[in-house]
């Protein structure tokens, strides 16, 4: 008989208590109605996270609806109502959560030094005795009871124990220990939770939870302390949004997991990842707040380079991202990582990002464009694909011109006649005029006028902004027709608007001479093969 495979080692299941309707409502500004929570939920179901906890039943008749709509509406996830340790608080949570398949009741009380005195006034016998009474009210109504002791990491750990003790006792089936106010640091936490595992007798009966708040930026690396000691349920939110400075934020925590091999071998979640930026800009456009762009998963630089070195090293390893990516945008449910264009970011990054936009460059017009690409970018942050492509289009015109803008001064304002000097270049040598005008645009093109003497006439000038802002690339486009009345288009770009107009003119003149000369020289080719044909006619003729 072949022998026995050998089992492989089960990995543990972290569940995810989703707290964005709860928790993360309590920030500033993040209120939601009824209708958007209920959205939000939905998405979280799709999201499949185990818990959502769908808020706070007992505060108001608009909680206390969306708690009970959600409950009844949203399949998937179990539905969480929290609560205070007060019976007619358990009693109108419990009320709420009866219209759902799958629910839980959460009660909290202070239990830390600080609470009891400052805000409870209470012993700690009278604390023990109000979390026994509303843990047992509460599993008396509904069968899943999560218990917090909040403030737990500022609580003596002898009457951590004994409340933990007595909480499960009572009924409770997951204990939660909540860093209330973001105070810990990732190694005392573990040890709490550790220590509270090889110390509460009965503490085998229950799930141990964690909830962390970012006071000092520590939110995630706490939860995952806790998880590394035997923690098996994490609370969190989407973007970290919450009370303060926010909670542990969901994305960080299941991607952290799925990423580090060591922590993939040991623990899985139940996360769709690819809902997870779908879930981020969700919740973004429910509250109105945006998320940070150097948000870790999330946030707008997330999966951004513009560095010459780190784009130049995710371009060459396409497939292999790993070396400036641990984390590919699609695990998340992103399209593709972004290579921002700056003064940094290198010609490989600007010859891969044209590629992608359909521009198979010459070396010379690659270079031409790069330089021209560098003086837009030294006085902008970034150079968006429309100025990219106008850039290019510029390029792919000179390449073509028969005159160049060598030079332009203007000047106007105030009472001062607008005249300007231009000086143009055609195959090496230049050419120089001074005008005036109505305005500085038209003085420019009298000047060009005088040096590309030409039969012509304007047909349409038009300005738009390839981007916004005060620092916007403007491009100008000109119409002219020549002697035939055939109508020649000309576009020019710059940051500066007189220039772009310059770039215009000029270029449709170009296309205007070379039809003309073009002419020319045909009239030229045809008239000498006439006289070769009416030579060769007269050699038959003699011969």
């Amino acid at each position: 008989m072949p022998a026995a495979k050998k089992s492989k080692s089960k990995k543990k299941r972290i569940v995810i208590f989703d707290t964005t309707l709860r928790d993360a409502e309590q920030c500033p500004g993040a209120a939601m109605s009824i209708e958007e929570k209920l959205k939000v939920a939905h998405q979280l179901a799709r999201l499949r996270v185990d818990v959502i906890e769908a808020g706070f039943p007992y505060s108001s008749p608009g909680d206390f609806e969306a708690v009970q709509r959600i409950a009844r509406e949203v399949k998937g996830p179990t539905i969480c109502g929290l609560t205070l340790c007060r019976l007619e608080a358990v009693d109108r949570t419990a009320e709420a959560l009866k219209a759902g398949r799958r629910v839980r009741l959460h009660a909290f009380l202070s239990t830390s030094p600080q609470h009891r005195e400052g805000i409870l006034r209470k012993s700690k016998q009278e604390v023990l005795d109000m979390a026994v009474s509303s843990v047992e009210r509460a599993r008396s109504q509904i069968d899943e009871v999560e218990f917090s002791p909040m403030d737990a990491t500022r609580t003596e750990f002898d009457f951590l124990c004994e409340i933990v003790e007595a909480t499960i006792e009572a009924g409770a089936s997951i204990i939660n220990i909540p860093d209330t106010l973001g105070y810990a640091i990732p190694d005392e936490f573990g040890d709490l939770i550790r220590r509270l595992r090889e110390t509460v007798p009965n503490i085998a009966k229950a799930t141990i939870s964690v909830h962390c708040h970012d006071d000092l930026g520590l939110a995630t690396a706490n939860s995952l302390a806790g998880i590394l000691n035997g923690a098996t349920q994490v609370e969190c939110t989407i973007n970290g949004l919450g009370e303060r400075a926010g909670n542990a934020a969901l994305e960080e925590i299941a991607v952290i997991l799925d990423t580090r091999r060591e922590l993939k071998r040991r623990f899985e979640t139940g996360i769709n990842l690819k809902e997870i930026y779908r879930s981020s800009r969700l919740l973004r456009d429910v509250t109105g707040i945006a998320v940070q762009p150097n948000k870790a998963i999330v946030g707008a630089n997330a999966f951004a380079h513009s560095s010459g070195v780190h784009v130049d090293g995710v371009i060459k390893l396409w497939k292999r991202r790993s070396t400036f990516e641990i984390v590919r945008p699609q695990t998340i449910g992103r399209e593709k990582s972004e290579i921002v264009l700056t003064s940094r970011s290198g010609r490989k990054a600007v010859r891969h990002r044209l590629a992608e936009l359909g521009h198979d460059l010459s070396p010379e017009e690659l270079e031409s464009t790069y330089q021209r690409f560098l003086a837009l970018a030294d006085q902008r942050k970034e150079v968006t694909d429309d100025e990219l492509e106008s850039l290019v289009a510029d390029e792919l015109r000179l390449t073509q011109e028969i005159y160049a803008l060598d030079y332009l001064h203007v000047v106007s304002g105030g009472t001062t006649i607008p005249t300007a000097t231009v000086r143009l270049r055609r195959n090496g040598e230049t050419s120089q005029a001074v005008s005036s005008g109505v305005g500085s645009v038209d003085a420019v093109y009298r000047a060009v006028n005088q040096v590309v003497n030409i039969p012509h006439s304007l047909v349409d000038y038009t300005v738009s902004s390839v981007t916004g802002g005060t620092d916007a690339l403007g491009e100008v486009t000109v119409r002219v027709s020549d002697k035939s009345g055939a109508v020649h288009t000309g576009r020019g770009s710059s940051m500066d608007i007189i220039e772009a107009s310059a770039k215009a003119y000029v270029q449709a003149l170009n296309k205007v001479v070379f039809r003309v000369e073009g002419h020319r020289r045909q009239v030229r080719k045809s008239a000498k093969r006439k006289r070769r044909t009416t030579a060769r006619k007269k050699g038959k003729r003699k011969a």
